[in-house]
Protein backbone atom coordinates (compact mmCIF):
# COMPACT_ATOMS: atom_id res chain seq x y z
CA UNK A 1 0.00 0.00 0.00
CA UNK A 2 1.26 3.56 -0.85
CA UNK A 3 1.49 5.79 1.13
CA UNK A 4 -1.61 7.96 -0.89
CA UNK A 5 -3.97 5.21 -0.94
CA UNK A 6 -7.00 5.86 0.47
CA UNK A 7 -8.78 4.55 3.57
CA UNK A 8 -9.11 0.67 3.45
CA UNK A 9 -10.35 -2.03 5.71
CA UNK A 10 -7.13 -3.00 7.96
CA UNK A 11 -6.72 -6.01 10.50
CA UNK A 12 -8.83 -4.99 14.00
CA UNK A 13 -6.46 -5.18 16.55
CA UNK A 14 -6.54 -7.75 18.77
CA UNK A 15 -9.14 -9.14 21.17
CA UNK A 16 -9.03 -8.50 24.81
CA UNK A 17 -8.11 -10.99 27.36
CA UNK A 18 -5.51 -13.40 27.30
CA UNK A 19 -3.74 -14.57 24.04
CA UNK A 20 -1.09 -15.53 21.74
CA UNK A 21 -1.09 -13.28 18.97
CA UNK A 22 1.15 -15.40 16.64
CA UNK A 23 2.52 -13.62 13.08
CA UNK A 24 3.30 -11.15 12.24
CA UNK A 25 4.81 -10.98 16.52
CA UNK A 26 7.07 -12.79 17.66
CA UNK A 27 6.84 -16.19 19.36
CA UNK A 28 7.57 -14.36 22.72
CA UNK A 29 4.36 -11.93 22.72
CA UNK A 30 1.86 -12.29 24.97
CA UNK A 31 -1.43 -10.17 26.04
CA UNK A 32 -2.25 -10.90 29.99
CA UNK A 33 -5.82 -10.12 31.18
CA UNK A 34 -5.03 -6.59 32.25
CA UNK A 35 -4.46 -6.07 28.43
CA UNK A 36 -0.68 -5.20 28.75
CA UNK A 37 1.86 -7.03 26.27
CA UNK A 38 4.69 -8.82 27.33
CA UNK A 39 7.90 -10.04 25.21
CA UNK A 40 9.46 -13.03 26.65
CA UNK A 41 7.83 -12.58 30.01
CA UNK A 42 9.12 -8.88 30.03
CA UNK A 43 5.99 -5.99 30.47
CA UNK A 44 6.12 -3.45 28.00
CA UNK A 45 5.29 -0.85 30.61
CA UNK A 46 7.81 -1.57 32.60
CA UNK A 47 10.34 -1.95 29.59
CA UNK A 48 9.24 1.65 28.73
CA UNK A 49 9.82 3.01 32.16
CA UNK A 50 13.20 1.47 32.51
CA UNK A 51 14.14 2.06 28.96
CA UNK A 52 11.76 5.26 27.55
CA UNK A 53 10.72 4.74 24.31
CA UNK A 54 11.14 4.71 21.50
CA UNK A 55 12.88 1.63 21.57
CA UNK A 56 13.56 -1.31 19.74
CA UNK A 57 12.56 -4.80 21.28
CA UNK A 58 14.51 -8.03 20.25
CA UNK A 59 13.15 -11.46 21.39
CA UNK A 60 16.04 -13.32 21.54
CA UNK A 61 14.58 -16.37 22.02
CA UNK A 62 12.38 -16.19 18.92
CA UNK A 63 15.29 -14.75 16.81
CA UNK A 64 18.07 -18.27 17.35
CA UNK A 65 15.02 -20.34 16.95
CA UNK A 66 14.44 -18.93 13.45
CA UNK A 67 17.86 -19.16 13.09
CA UNK A 68 18.28 -22.94 13.73
CA UNK A 69 15.27 -23.65 11.38
CA UNK A 70 16.77 -22.25 8.58
CA UNK A 71 19.98 -24.24 9.26
CA UNK A 72 18.45 -27.43 10.01
CA UNK A 73 15.84 -26.72 6.98
CA UNK A 74 18.31 -26.57 4.56
CA UNK A 75 21.21 -28.75 6.08
CA UNK A 76 18.17 -31.46 6.03
CA UNK A 77 17.23 -30.85 2.74
CA UNK A 78 19.94 -30.36 1.15
CA UNK A 79 21.69 -33.85 2.35
CA UNK A 80 19.01 -35.65 0.36
CA UNK A 81 20.10 -34.80 -2.45
CA UNK A 82 24.02 -34.93 -1.72
CA UNK A 83 24.66 -31.46 -1.33
CA UNK A 84 26.47 -29.39 1.27
CA UNK A 85 24.98 -26.33 2.18
CA UNK A 86 26.33 -23.28 4.53
CA UNK A 87 23.47 -20.85 5.92
CA UNK A 88 24.98 -17.02 6.18
CA UNK A 89 23.36 -14.41 8.09
CA UNK A 90 22.83 -11.46 6.54
CA UNK A 91 24.09 -8.75 8.47
CA UNK A 92 22.18 -5.86 6.96
CA UNK A 93 18.72 -6.69 8.24
CA UNK A 94 20.34 -6.14 11.69
CA UNK A 95 24.10 -6.25 12.98
CA UNK A 96 25.05 -5.89 16.62
CA UNK A 97 28.17 -7.88 18.41
CA UNK A 98 25.23 -9.33 20.37
CA UNK A 99 23.40 -10.65 17.49
CA UNK A 100 26.51 -11.44 15.27
CA UNK A 101 27.35 -13.83 18.33
CA UNK A 102 24.09 -15.11 18.73
CA UNK A 103 23.63 -16.21 14.89
CA UNK A 104 27.18 -17.55 15.40
CA UNK A 105 26.46 -19.56 17.86
CA UNK A 106 23.50 -21.25 16.01
CA UNK A 107 25.90 -22.36 13.36
CA UNK A 108 25.36 -19.29 10.85
CA UNK A 109 27.89 -17.75 9.21
CA UNK A 110 27.94 -14.12 8.53
CA UNK A 111 27.43 -11.63 5.68
CA UNK A 112 28.65 -8.01 5.52
CA UNK A 113 28.07 -5.81 3.16
CA UNK A 114 30.40 -2.62 4.36
CA UNK A 115 33.69 -2.42 6.14
CA UNK A 116 31.55 -1.37 9.53
CA UNK A 117 29.32 -4.79 9.77
CA UNK A 118 32.73 -6.51 8.96
CA UNK A 119 34.10 -4.69 11.77
CA UNK A 120 31.38 -5.37 14.32
CA UNK A 121 31.36 -9.03 13.12
CA UNK A 122 34.87 -9.37 13.77
CA UNK A 123 34.39 -7.85 17.50
CA UNK A 124 32.02 -10.65 17.96
CA UNK A 125 34.12 -13.16 17.45
CA UNK A 126 32.99 -14.50 14.66
CA UNK A 127 36.16 -16.26 12.86
CA UNK A 128 36.84 -14.75 9.25
CA UNK A 129 36.83 -17.55 7.55
CA UNK A 130 33.19 -17.51 8.68
CA UNK A 131 32.19 -13.77 7.17
CA UNK A 132 31.67 -12.75 3.63
CA UNK A 133 32.05 -9.61 2.51
CA UNK A 134 29.34 -7.96 -0.32
CA UNK A 135 29.46 -4.67 -1.18
CA UNK A 136 28.99 -3.30 -5.02
CA UNK A 137 31.67 -0.26 -4.33
CA UNK A 138 34.21 -1.61 -1.86
CA UNK A 139 36.99 0.59 -1.29
CA UNK A 140 40.69 -0.40 -1.30
CA UNK A 141 40.45 -0.15 2.62
CA UNK A 142 37.77 -2.84 2.93
CA UNK A 143 38.71 -5.26 0.46
CA UNK A 144 42.31 -4.91 2.43
CA UNK A 145 40.52 -5.11 5.65
CA UNK A 146 38.75 -8.56 4.40
CA UNK A 147 41.85 -9.98 3.33
CA UNK A 148 43.96 -9.18 6.58
CA UNK A 149 40.68 -10.77 8.83
CA UNK A 150 41.17 -13.74 6.39
CA UNK A 151 37.70 -13.84 5.58
CA UNK A 152 35.92 -16.85 3.59
CA UNK A 153 34.90 -14.59 0.30
CA UNK A 154 34.56 -11.67 -1.76
CA UNK A 155 31.85 -11.34 -3.29
CA UNK A 156 32.76 -9.75 -6.49
CA UNK A 157 30.11 -7.30 -7.86
CA UNK A 158 32.08 -5.69 -10.98
CA UNK A 159 35.00 -6.74 -13.71
CA UNK A 160 36.75 -3.73 -12.31
CA UNK A 161 36.88 -5.41 -9.17
CA UNK A 162 38.52 -8.67 -10.09
CA UNK A 163 41.36 -6.56 -10.67
CA UNK A 164 41.36 -4.21 -7.33
CA UNK A 165 41.33 -7.91 -5.33
CA UNK A 166 43.85 -9.35 -7.47
CA UNK A 167 46.18 -6.38 -6.90
CA UNK A 168 45.39 -6.47 -3.47
CA UNK A 169 46.06 -9.72 -2.39
CA UNK A 170 49.20 -9.74 -4.68
CA UNK A 171 50.64 -6.72 -2.33
CA UNK A 172 50.13 -9.50 0.79
CA UNK A 173 52.06 -12.34 -1.04
CA UNK A 174 49.79 -14.77 0.69
CA UNK A 175 46.85 -17.72 -0.14
CA UNK A 176 45.20 -16.31 -3.09
CA UNK A 177 42.00 -14.80 -1.88
CA UNK A 178 38.78 -16.82 -2.67
CA UNK A 179 36.08 -14.70 -4.11
CA UNK A 180 32.43 -15.27 -5.75
CA UNK A 181 31.49 -13.54 -8.63
CA UNK A 182 28.03 -12.25 -8.22
CA UNK A 183 25.80 -12.39 -11.44
CA UNK A 184 22.46 -11.00 -12.07
CA UNK A 185 20.07 -13.91 -13.73
CA UNK A 186 17.30 -11.63 -15.12
CA UNK A 187 15.01 -13.08 -12.27
CA UNK A 188 12.76 -10.21 -11.26
CA UNK A 189 11.32 -11.10 -7.28
CA UNK A 190 10.22 -9.83 -3.96
CA UNK A 191 8.34 -6.90 -3.31
CA UNK A 192 9.04 -3.17 -4.58
CA UNK A 193 11.28 -2.10 -7.67
CA UNK A 194 13.80 -1.02 -5.11
CA UNK A 195 14.70 -4.56 -3.48
CA UNK A 196 14.37 -6.61 -6.18
CA UNK A 197 17.89 -6.89 -7.54
CA UNK A 198 18.34 -9.26 -10.39
CA UNK A 199 16.95 -7.46 -13.24
CA UNK A 200 19.39 -5.79 -15.54
CA UNK A 201 18.75 -2.17 -15.10
CA UNK A 202 20.71 -1.98 -11.67
CA UNK A 203 23.85 -1.58 -9.76
CA UNK A 204 24.27 -5.08 -8.33
CA UNK A 205 26.22 -7.97 -9.78
CA UNK A 206 27.82 -8.96 -13.40
CA UNK A 207 24.98 -9.95 -16.72
CA UNK A 208 23.66 -13.23 -18.20
CA UNK A 209 23.33 -11.21 -20.92
CA UNK A 210 24.99 -12.41 -24.15
CA UNK A 211 27.07 -10.10 -27.31
CA UNK A 212 28.71 -7.35 -27.05
CA UNK A 213 30.32 -7.12 -23.96
CA UNK A 214 33.84 -6.93 -25.00
CA UNK A 215 37.00 -9.00 -23.96
CA UNK A 216 38.72 -8.28 -20.76
CA UNK A 217 39.76 -11.47 -19.97
CA UNK A 218 41.81 -13.50 -21.40
CA UNK A 219 40.36 -16.06 -23.11
CA UNK A 220 37.11 -14.07 -23.28
CA UNK A 221 34.86 -13.62 -26.64
CA UNK A 222 32.90 -10.85 -28.27
CA UNK A 223 29.64 -12.49 -27.32
CA UNK A 224 30.75 -13.54 -23.75
CA UNK A 225 28.71 -11.83 -21.05
CA UNK A 226 29.81 -9.83 -18.70
CA UNK A 227 29.45 -12.67 -16.08
CA UNK A 228 31.39 -14.92 -18.14
CA UNK A 229 34.39 -12.43 -18.83
CA UNK A 230 34.50 -12.27 -14.83
CA UNK A 231 34.99 -15.81 -14.67
CA UNK A 232 37.40 -16.28 -17.29
CA UNK A 233 39.23 -12.74 -15.77
CA UNK A 234 39.33 -14.85 -12.05
CA UNK A 235 41.08 -17.84 -13.25
CA UNK A 236 43.99 -15.82 -15.39
CA UNK A 237 44.92 -14.47 -11.45
CA UNK A 238 46.78 -16.85 -9.80
CA UNK A 239 46.15 -14.09 -6.92
CA UNK A 240 42.65 -15.13 -7.10
CA UNK A 241 40.99 -18.14 -5.58
CA UNK A 242 37.18 -18.83 -7.76
CA UNK A 243 35.24 -20.33 -5.32
CA UNK A 244 31.79 -19.99 -6.74
CA UNK A 245 28.98 -18.19 -8.30
CA UNK A 246 26.55 -15.49 -6.38
CA UNK A 247 23.36 -14.94 -6.83
CA UNK A 248 20.42 -12.54 -5.13
CA UNK A 249 16.90 -12.15 -6.77
CA UNK A 250 15.84 -9.87 -4.02
CA UNK A 251 13.73 -9.08 -1.13
CA UNK A 252 11.02 -10.21 0.66
CA UNK A 253 10.02 -12.90 -1.98
CA UNK A 254 6.95 -15.11 -0.86
CA UNK A 255 6.94 -17.38 -3.71
CA UNK A 256 9.87 -20.16 -4.21
CA UNK A 257 9.92 -20.59 -7.99
CA UNK A 258 12.19 -17.67 -8.67
CA UNK A 259 15.20 -19.47 -6.69
CA UNK A 260 14.80 -21.94 -8.79
CA UNK A 261 14.50 -20.28 -12.14
CA UNK A 262 17.58 -18.42 -11.24
CA UNK A 263 19.15 -21.69 -9.78
CA UNK A 264 18.95 -23.38 -13.09
CA UNK A 265 20.40 -20.15 -14.75
CA UNK A 266 23.64 -20.23 -12.58
CA UNK A 267 24.10 -23.83 -12.75
CA UNK A 268 24.03 -23.12 -16.60
CA UNK A 269 26.97 -20.57 -16.05
CA UNK A 270 28.29 -23.11 -14.06
CA UNK A 271 27.91 -25.89 -16.71
CA UNK A 272 29.30 -23.55 -19.47
CA UNK A 273 32.32 -22.48 -17.83
CA UNK A 274 33.59 -25.66 -16.86
CA UNK A 275 33.20 -27.01 -20.40
CA UNK A 276 35.30 -24.14 -21.98
CA UNK A 277 38.22 -24.12 -19.46
CA UNK A 278 37.55 -27.51 -17.65
CA UNK A 279 37.27 -26.17 -14.07
CA UNK A 280 33.70 -27.04 -12.43
CA UNK A 281 33.25 -24.02 -9.89
CA UNK A 282 33.14 -25.73 -5.77
CA UNK A 283 30.15 -23.60 -4.61
CA UNK A 284 27.00 -21.95 -5.60
CA UNK A 285 25.24 -18.98 -3.42
CA UNK A 286 21.63 -18.50 -3.71
CA UNK A 287 21.27 -15.40 -1.69
CA UNK A 288 18.35 -14.55 0.70
CA UNK A 289 15.17 -12.32 0.74
CA UNK A 290 12.79 -14.76 1.62
CA UNK A 291 9.40 -13.49 3.02
CA UNK A 292 7.83 -12.67 6.44
CA UNK A 293 4.68 -11.61 7.66
CA UNK A 294 3.93 -7.99 8.45
CA UNK A 295 0.99 -8.13 9.21
CA UNK A 296 -2.17 -10.27 10.60
CA UNK A 297 -3.10 -13.06 8.79
CA UNK A 298 -0.09 -13.34 6.04
CA UNK A 299 2.03 -16.05 5.94
CA UNK A 300 5.99 -16.53 5.98
CA UNK A 301 7.79 -17.92 3.45
CA UNK A 302 8.28 -21.60 5.09
CA UNK A 303 12.07 -22.55 5.88
CA UNK A 304 11.41 -26.35 5.04
CA UNK A 305 8.92 -25.59 2.41
CA UNK A 306 11.75 -23.33 0.30
CA UNK A 307 14.42 -25.83 1.53
CA UNK A 308 13.20 -28.86 -0.34
CA UNK A 309 11.63 -27.07 -3.07
CA UNK A 310 15.25 -25.51 -4.13
CA UNK A 311 16.89 -28.67 -3.25
CA UNK A 312 15.09 -30.68 -5.54
CA UNK A 313 15.01 -28.18 -8.14
CA UNK A 314 19.13 -28.18 -7.83
CA UNK A 315 19.67 -31.74 -7.80
CA UNK A 316 17.41 -31.90 -11.08
CA UNK A 317 19.35 -29.05 -13.33
CA UNK A 318 22.38 -30.60 -11.84
CA UNK A 319 20.96 -33.51 -13.29
CA UNK A 320 20.29 -32.63 -16.61
CA UNK A 321 23.67 -30.85 -17.05
CA UNK A 322 25.33 -33.47 -16.27
CA UNK A 323 27.44 -32.05 -13.56
CA UNK A 324 28.10 -33.20 -9.92
CA UNK A 325 26.13 -30.82 -7.05
CA UNK A 326 28.14 -27.96 -5.59
CA UNK A 327 27.95 -27.12 -2.07
CA UNK A 328 25.16 -24.47 -1.69
CA UNK A 329 25.00 -20.94 0.56
CA UNK A 330 22.19 -18.78 1.51
CA UNK A 331 21.77 -15.88 3.16
CA UNK A 332 18.79 -15.22 5.25
CA UNK A 333 18.53 -11.84 7.08
CA UNK A 334 14.57 -10.43 7.50
CA UNK A 335 13.22 -14.05 8.14
CA UNK A 336 15.67 -14.34 11.24
CA UNK A 337 15.67 -11.22 12.58
CA UNK A 338 12.65 -9.32 10.81
CA UNK A 339 9.66 -11.14 13.60
CA UNK A 340 12.08 -10.80 16.39
CA UNK A 341 11.84 -7.53 16.88
CA UNK A 342 8.99 -4.99 17.77
CA UNK A 343 9.14 -1.11 18.32
CA UNK A 344 7.58 0.37 21.06
CA UNK A 345 6.11 4.03 20.91
CA UNK A 346 4.19 6.65 23.39
CA UNK A 347 1.42 7.75 22.11
CA UNK A 348 1.70 12.06 22.13
CA UNK A 349 -1.56 13.96 19.89
CA UNK A 350 -4.57 12.13 18.66
CA UNK A 351 -5.90 14.15 15.56
CA UNK A 352 -9.23 12.74 13.66
CA UNK A 353 -9.23 14.16 10.30
CA UNK A 354 -12.02 13.77 8.00
CA UNK A 355 -10.54 12.43 4.19
CA UNK A 356 -14.10 12.22 2.32
CA UNK A 357 -17.41 10.39 2.41
CA UNK A 358 -19.52 7.46 1.50
CA UNK A 359 -22.93 7.43 -0.04
CA UNK A 360 -26.10 6.13 1.95
CA UNK A 361 -27.16 2.22 1.15
CA UNK A 362 -28.61 2.29 -2.42
CA UNK A 363 -32.32 2.70 -1.97
CA UNK A 364 -33.04 3.55 1.37
CA UNK A 365 -32.82 6.93 1.59
CA UNK A 366 -30.14 7.50 4.16
CA UNK A 367 -27.45 10.08 3.80
CA UNK A 368 -23.58 9.91 2.84
CA UNK A 369 -21.38 9.42 6.07
CA UNK A 370 -18.33 11.48 6.85
CA UNK A 371 -15.17 9.12 6.47
CA UNK A 372 -12.54 10.36 9.13
CA UNK A 373 -9.02 8.61 9.75
CA UNK A 374 -7.58 9.14 13.32
CA UNK A 375 -4.09 10.18 12.90
CA UNK A 376 -2.49 8.90 16.05
CA UNK A 377 1.32 10.62 16.18
CA UNK A 378 4.16 8.84 18.18
CA UNK A 379 7.29 10.11 19.37
CA UNK A 380 9.33 7.92 16.68
CA UNK A 381 8.88 7.68 13.10
CA UNK A 382 10.96 7.86 10.20
CA UNK A 383 14.33 8.55 11.32
CA UNK A 384 13.75 5.04 13.05
CA UNK A 385 11.62 3.27 10.57
CA UNK A 386 12.25 4.60 7.11
CA UNK A 387 10.49 1.49 5.19
CA UNK A 388 7.15 2.87 4.72
CA UNK A 389 7.46 6.36 3.71
CA UNK A 390 10.97 4.67 1.47
CA UNK A 391 8.39 2.03 -0.55
CA UNK A 392 5.10 2.16 1.22
CA UNK A 393 5.71 -1.11 3.58
CA UNK A 394 3.09 -2.21 5.45
CA UNK A 395 2.99 -2.50 9.23
CA UNK A 396 1.00 -3.68 12.21
CA UNK A 397 0.34 -2.06 15.17
CA UNK A 398 -1.55 -2.67 18.65
CA UNK A 399 -2.41 -0.80 21.86
CA UNK A 400 0.06 -2.22 23.90
CA UNK A 401 -0.38 -1.51 27.82
CA UNK A 402 -3.80 -1.66 28.56
CA UNK A 403 -7.61 -2.95 27.46
CA UNK A 404 -10.39 -1.45 25.75
CA UNK A 405 -13.74 -1.93 24.71
CA UNK A 406 -14.15 1.35 22.63
CA UNK A 407 -15.28 0.98 18.87
CA UNK A 408 -12.61 0.59 16.28
CA UNK A 409 -11.64 3.45 14.38
CA UNK A 410 -9.83 3.14 11.10
CA UNK A 411 -6.18 5.02 12.12
CA UNK A 412 -2.82 5.89 10.63
CA UNK A 413 0.46 6.29 13.13
CA UNK A 414 2.58 9.09 12.05
CA UNK A 415 5.86 10.17 13.57
CA UNK A 416 7.02 13.59 15.23
CA UNK A 417 9.37 14.56 11.74
CA UNK A 418 9.12 17.61 9.29
CA UNK A 419 7.73 15.52 6.59
CA UNK A 420 3.95 14.43 5.84
CA UNK A 421 4.87 11.35 4.39
CA UNK A 422 6.53 10.70 7.91
CA UNK A 423 4.03 7.37 8.26
CA UNK A 424 4.86 4.17 10.49
CA UNK A 425 1.61 2.16 9.85
CA UNK A 426 -0.82 3.67 6.95
CA UNK A 427 -3.99 2.12 8.15
CA UNK A 428 -4.98 0.15 10.58
CA UNK A 429 -7.72 -0.26 13.59
CA UNK A 430 -7.24 1.00 16.98
CA UNK A 431 -9.77 1.65 20.00
CA UNK A 432 -11.55 4.20 19.37
CA UNK A 433 -10.22 6.07 23.32
CA UNK A 434 -6.18 5.43 21.99
CA UNK A 435 -4.74 8.42 23.86
CA UNK A 436 -1.87 10.45 24.91
CA UNK A 437 0.72 8.02 27.26
CA UNK A 438 -0.77 4.35 25.77
CA UNK A 439 2.11 2.76 24.38
CA UNK A 440 1.67 1.38 20.61
CA UNK A 441 3.63 -1.59 20.01
CA UNK A 442 4.65 -2.27 15.93
CA UNK A 443 5.04 -5.54 15.04
CA UNK A 444 8.34 -7.62 12.51
CA UNK A 445 10.55 -4.27 12.85
CA UNK A 446 13.78 -6.30 13.68
CA UNK A 447 14.87 -6.20 9.90
CA UNK A 448 15.91 -2.44 8.39
CA UNK A 449 14.50 -0.27 11.23
CA UNK A 450 17.95 0.14 13.68
CA UNK A 451 19.89 -0.81 10.34
CA UNK A 452 18.29 2.10 8.55
CA UNK A 453 17.67 4.75 11.30
CA UNK A 454 18.95 8.04 11.06
CA UNK A 455 18.97 11.91 12.81
CA UNK A 456 16.38 13.14 10.62
CA UNK A 457 15.36 16.51 12.26
CA UNK A 458 18.44 15.65 15.11
CA UNK A 459 16.00 13.05 16.66
CA UNK A 460 18.50 10.18 18.76
CA UNK A 461 18.50 6.63 17.59
CA UNK A 462 16.49 4.33 19.64
CA UNK A 463 18.06 1.74 21.70
CA UNK A 464 18.40 -1.98 20.87
CA UNK A 465 16.76 -3.82 24.01
CA UNK A 466 16.80 -7.59 24.19
CA UNK A 467 14.55 -9.54 26.26
CA UNK A 468 15.02 -13.20 27.21
CA UNK A 469 13.38 -15.31 29.69
CA UNK A 470 11.93 -12.15 31.68
CA UNK A 471 15.04 -10.65 31.46
CA UNK A 472 16.40 -7.41 29.59
CA UNK A 473 20.01 -6.10 27.86
CA UNK A 474 20.50 -3.27 26.10
CA UNK A 475 22.24 -4.01 23.33
CA UNK A 476 23.06 -1.03 21.61
CA UNK A 477 22.23 2.13 23.85
CA UNK A 478 20.00 5.06 23.27
CA UNK A 479 21.84 8.30 20.87
CA UNK A 480 21.56 11.17 23.42
CA UNK A 481 21.80 14.70 21.99
CA UNK A 482 26.10 14.79 23.67
CA UNK A 483 26.17 12.23 20.84
CA UNK A 484 24.89 14.37 18.55
CA UNK A 485 26.74 17.22 19.47
CA UNK A 486 29.47 15.68 19.41
CA UNK A 487 29.86 15.05 15.96
CA UNK A 488 29.42 18.80 15.34
CA UNK A 489 33.09 21.06 15.70
CA UNK A 490 30.99 24.05 15.28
Amino acid sequence: MSASAGPTTPPAFSPTGTYVPGEPWSSGVRRGPDGALTVAGVDVRELAVAQGTPAYVLDEADLRERARSYRRAFEAAFAEVGAGVDVYYAGKAFLSVAVARWVHSEGLRVDTATGGELAVALRAGVPGEHIGLHGNNKSDAEIARALDAGVGRIIVDSLVEVERVAAASRARGGAPAPVMIRVTTGVHAGGHEYISTAHEDQKFGLSLATGGQGTTAPGAQDEDSPAMTALLAVLAHPELELLGIHSHIGSQILDPSGFEVAARKVLELRAALAARTGFLVPEVDLGGGYGIAYLPGEVALDPDRIAKDVAASVAASSADLGTPLPRFSIEPGRAIVGPAGLTLYTVGTVKPVRVGSEPGAAGDGEAESTVVRTYVSIDGGMSDNIRPALYGADYHAELANRLSDAPAVLARVVGKHCESGDIVVHDVLLPGDVRAGDLLAVAATGAYGRSMASNYNHVPRPPVVAVADGETRVLVRRETEDDLLALDLG
